[in-house]
């Protein structure tokens, strides 16, 4: 079971968080939410002591705390705020630098590409899709769960629950 949520379920949340904020700039409550009670379900498997879990439980609200910060300036949507604190669950201290600076990459790389894109103009066979038309609004923002998404993805191997799961059962 460690293995499969850690391996599948864990990655799928991520993707459906991207996809969903990248066709409609929303990310479901359910998603964040199911993040966390996925952490909370492999507690018991993964042999963490009282203070690494502590420490997993600081991490996702802190970062609970810099999301509701950066949405309050309008940085962030509150999904985003929501899904960065329950990404942070599953960082841990000594994969958190990795994944906040993948974060920092890949959102400048899905900034620079939505300008580019936003610059040039758009066929009408595109524009019949709602979802393109809405990401080529010049008004409307960075769906930034699609980096924090894959920055968790790219950080993934690199965490506590990666080595655990490698573990054969």
């Amino acid at each position: 079971m460690f293995q499969i949520v850690t391996l599948t379920i864990f990655p799928a949340l991520l993707i459906v968080a991207a996809v969903s904020d990248l066709m409609t700039f929303r990310i479901p409550n359910w998603v964040s939410l199911a993040l966390v009670a996925l952490f909370v379900a492999v507690l018991p498997f993964a042999g963490l002591s009282w203070a690494m879990i502590g420490t997993h439980l600081a991490i996702g609200a802190a970062l609970l705390l810099v999301g509701m910060g950066l949405f309050a300036m309008n940085v962030l949507g509150g999904g985003d705020a929501k899904l960065l604190a329950a990404i942070g669950l599953w960082m841990g201290w000594a994969a958190l630098p990795v994944y906040l600076l993948s974060v920092a990459i890949i959102g400048g790389m899905l900034s620079f590409a939505l300008v580019v894109f936003r610059m040039a103009p758009l066929t009408m066979t595109i524009v019949q899709h709602p979802w393109i038309s809405r990401l080529h609004d010049k008004k409307a923002g960075v769906p930034y769960g699609i980096a924090l998404a894959a920055g968790a993805l790219v950080t993934l191997p690199q965490t506590l629950w990666f080595a655990l799961a490698a573990v054969p059962a």
